[in-house]
């Protein structure tokens, strides 16, 4: 019995594996393209929703999206969703709209063909260098001033031990957020972790759950808030996920 568990982990992960680079191959000229100017970006990101919606489809995996309010085109965002899962940017690009730029780590460009596009598209910080940190910082300042808007995950990392529910939250975000006066879209990714975690012989196939709560206000605050902005959205999406967790136990 193991051994078939094992043999279908093995297939599952290689499959997951096969089609995020493969899926790549027969467009590359035309992603070179659309990434070679940010006025193009509109349309790398439609390819992106496209290529994400692609992935989570053929791994078996069905969102299912709630959302407390509506986000509109005309307005700028920032999105705060928990972070468990490598499939997480796959489920952010698929369940938002609104053009935006992600914030991510740098290792991820390593990834063959991938990551030549990730470092393309997405705004990359090594977070070991304080110098880094700063140029991502003024970055952003930039992409949102140019009307894009921005994804970050605020725990900055996956948790290295997936018994964590929430890692506590950087203050990047929120400082960009009340120096811009846009709101912060807090959001809660409850299966990720269940369906596709970092531990290779976990997960499957099923429903991926995914809330966007009201947005949190920025307006009238200042950078002497950060604290009280951060600890209000980590306190949103650590009660979701704890009272997600109770009602699964007592069910």
């Amino acid at each position: 019995m193991k051994f078939f568990k094992y043999f279908f982990y093995i297939v599952w992960r290689s499959w997951f594996l096969g089609w995020v680079i493969l899926t790549m191959i027969p467009i590359f000229p035309v992603l070179i393209i659309v990434t070679s100017s940010e006025k193009l970006y509109p349309t790398f990101f439609k390819i992106a929703r496209a290529w994400a919606n692609t992935i989570l489809f053929v791994m078996g995996f069905k969102i299912e999206l709630k959302e407390d309010q509506v986000l509109e085109k005309d307005k700028s965002f920032i999105f705060c969703p928990n972070h468990t899962s490598m499939i997480d940017i796959m489920v952010m690009l698929s369940v938002t709209k609104n053009p935006f730029v992600f914030v991510g780590k740098k290792e991820l460009a390593k990834i063959p063909i991938f990551g030549y596009f990730y470092k393309r598209s997405c705004i990359l910080v090594d977070r070991s260098n304080s110098s880094s940190r700063r140029a991502v910082f003024e970055e952003v300042r930039r992409r949102l001033s140019n009307g894009l808007d921005v994804c970050i995950f605020p725990e900055g990392l996956v948790p290295d031990d997936e018994s964590v529910i929430l890692s506590e939250f950087k203050n990047g975000a929120f400082k960009l957020a009340i120096e811009h006066q846009i709101p912060i879209v807090p959001m809660t990714f409850y299966d990720c972790k269940k369906r596709f975690s970092y531990t290779f012989f976990s997960g499957g196939p099923g429903k991926l759950r995914v809330k966007i709560h009201h947005f949190i206000s920025t307006e009238g605050l200042t950078l002497k808030n950060t604290n009280a902005l951060k600890r209000q959205t980590f306190d949103l999406i650590y009660n979701e996920l704890i009272k997600d967790l109770k009602q699964q136990v007592n069910t």
